[in-house]
């Protein structure tokens, strides 16, 4: 995948999982879980959501843990 191309999806879908993230909180939605996805999608070309998700990271271990575990087994299936 061209790399340009690569950064503008995951700034696009990054802001996208936030924003509705963000609503999910006020209206019922998994509002928390889009919120983790969304920074970590924007973690890959934003230091702020790298920085912030470090942050939650340390709070919150044990959903660190699975999500580690979620990502792993997401990049194990997805590579033939």
């Amino acid at each position: 995948m061209n790399p340009r191309l690569k950064f503008w999806l995951l700034n696009i879908f990054g802001w996208i999982f936030l924003v509705l993230g963000v609503l999910g909180l006020v209206l019922p939605g998994p509002g928390i879980l889009s919120i983790l996805i969304g920074l970590y999608l924007l973690s890959h070309s934003t230091p702020w959501a790298k920085r912030l998700l470090t942050k939650l990271r340390q709070r919150y271990p044990k959903i660190a843990k699975k999500s580690d575990e979620f990502i792993k087994k997401m990049k194990w299936k997805s590579t033939p």
